[in-house]
């Protein structure tokens, strides 16, 4: 790392933190650094898709190993995120979902200026390079490779005919804009490209890392954003400060960067004064409105093409040794082979819950490392897409090395139980549809022996489990109380102000002088 200040300096060098480098460095007047707290992105374990099977292992220096409260007085469970270059986008399951555009639109009309599909939505035209070329809201010719998992697997097939023996259309592209207006399943789409992941970073960052002005910095943890007064003007790093003339960019993730927001003092005042913490700007929603799908699943043991005998023992050294080879068959696969939008009930107006297959069963060990049963199974897993529970991220301490509490509140409103239920009897006729009936032995799981309401009901929580896809804890709005206001600025602070960082003429400390905080 080069010495002297930075025009953009960002935390987290995951999905968004990727782009923001490559989009930012091209100018060659901005010097950016990014800094990324895990280790770099070089394990085979990544490259490699079914590598994700060893990845998503608490022990793994590559994730973050978060204890988490699902709900109420429940057991604590584990949820993993990324912590390397690509973040999560390094080691989740490569499935390419964009959503529904009347989402987007939705923020747009809740005061969210800019956010509408129409603007969104030509986004990813831009970055996308997809296999089934161009349309009216598909990319080609972007960074991001997409493709989509092979035709062939007659259990795949099967799940397909069977959704629609239930009135869901088989269609060719899953992210289609009708698609997921209306309802339908497919063979899914995937950040893999020749037989490898395409993560965030090696579409974005990879090609530009030699550029002079951006440097990449692993194996450092951020540990708070320092001010001069209101304006940000560094980042504090272990032992050492980084100087900043233009913006911090905080794009560490829905538990990294809300707790980032805390130890640099901005949060509930309250709760930060007893913490010890001095207040910089009183944010009482930081933290709040942690969103996420929980999902419930369903599982089979099954006759024939399940992957279980080849992603373990015998098989697994067979698959690897393929891979290997030639790079294809199960190691090159993703999570999900087919999937899509469905509605649980037919009046509904909209699709509300996401489905996807998978060609193993599992069970979680003491351990909390996922284990792949010994006969052929399969598993087919939703969530309602449109969650109201909300649940919360907070320090306890002003230790940046301290994990924070998570409370995930699972379930807690009422549409949330309802929607699961609904969408877990949905499964449970998908199974029992003939093109599908006739590749099923018998259920299996814990869910197996649930089948009244109130029992299901009871038990949602043992039906699933984290989806990984936590979000809304630093949330944008149009209102004064939201974190951020529609350009992601952090409300109640300052940037430099200036459109070009480098003409900037304001006076920073060219070593920042931290806050007093408390001793650690």
């Amino acid at each position: 790392m080069t010495d002297g200040s930075y025009d953009y300096v960002i935390v987290g060098a995951g999905s968004s933190g990727c782009v923001l480098a490559n989009r930012l460095s091209q100018n060659p007047a901005n010097r950016v650094l990014l800094i990324e707290c895990g280790p770099d992105d070089k394990s085979p374990l990544i490259r490699m898709p079914r590598g994700v099977g060893k990845l998503l292992d608490p022990a793994n220096p590559h994730v973050f190993a978060y204890p988490v409260t699902p709900a109420g007085n429940q057991p604590q469970e584990t949820w993993l995120k990324g912590r390397t270059v690509g973040g999560s986008s390094s080691i989740n399951g490569m499935v390419y979902m964009r959503g529904s555009p009347q989402d987007y639109d939705d923020w747009a009309a809740a005061g969210c200026t800019g956010w509408g599909w129409d603007r969104i939505g030509a986004q990813y035209l831009k970055l996308e390079d997809h296999c089934l070329g161009a349309d009216r809201w598909r990319g080609a010719g972007g960074a991001l490779r997409i493709s989509r998992f092979p035709k062939g697997n007659p259990l795949c097939q099967a799940i397909l005919d069977a959704a629609g023996e239930l009135g869901v259309p088989e269609v060719e592209d899953v992210n289609h804009t009708d698609v997921v207006a209306s309802q339908g399943m497919g063979y899914q789409t995937l950040t893999i490209f020749g037989g490898r992941r395409f993560s965030a970073a090696r579409a974005f960052l990879d090609p530009v890392r030699t550029r002079p002005n951006l440097d990449v910095l692993t194996g450092m943890r951020a540990e708070r954003v320092l001010f001069s007064g209101k304006r940000v003007c560094g980042v504090e790093l272990a032992g050492r400060t980084v100087a900043c003339r233009g913006e911090v960019i905080l794009s560490a993730g829905a538990v990294e960067s809300p707790k980032l927001l805390e130890l640099s003092g901005i949060g509930d005042a309250a709760r930060l004064r007893m913490l010890g913490i001095n207040l910089l700007a009183h944010s009482p929603h930081v933290g709040e409105n942690l969103r996420e799908h929980r999902y419930v699943a369903m599982d089979w043991r099954v006759t024939a093409h399940s992957s279980n005998q080849k992603l373990r023992g015998l098989g697994l050294l067979a698959s690897v040794l393929r891979y290997a080879i030639s790079r294809t068959g199960p190691m090159t696969d993703g999570a999900h082979e087919v999937g899509g939008f469905i509605k649980t009930r037919p009046e509904l107006d909209r699709p509300d819950a996401q489905v996807g297959s998978m060609l193993v069963t599992m069970h979680t060990n003491a351990r909390a490392q996922v284990v792949l049963d010994d006969f052929p199974g399969m598993r087919v897993l939703g969530y309602f897409t449109r969650p109201e529970s909300r649940g919360s991220t907070h320090i306890t301490c002003a230790d940046p090395a301290q994990m924070p509490a998570i409370d995930a509140n699972h379930f807690a409103e009422e549409i949330d139980r309802r929607k699961a239920l609904d969408l877990f009897k949905w499964l449970r006729r998908l199974g029992r549809q003939p093109a599908l009936a006739r590749w099923i032995v018998e259920e299996t799981g814990v869910g197996a022996t649930m089948h009244g309401d109130t029992e299901i009901l009871a038990n949602l929580l043992r039906l699933g489990g984290t989806s990984f896809h936590i979000a809304g804890t630093a949330a944008m709005g149009g209102q004064d109380d939201s974190v951020l206001d529609p350009q992601l600025r952090v409300r109640g602070l300052m940037a430099c102000g200036c459109a070009t960082p480098r003409s900037c003429q304001r006076s920073f400390p060219a070593t920042p002088t931290p806050l007093p905080w408390p001793s650690r």
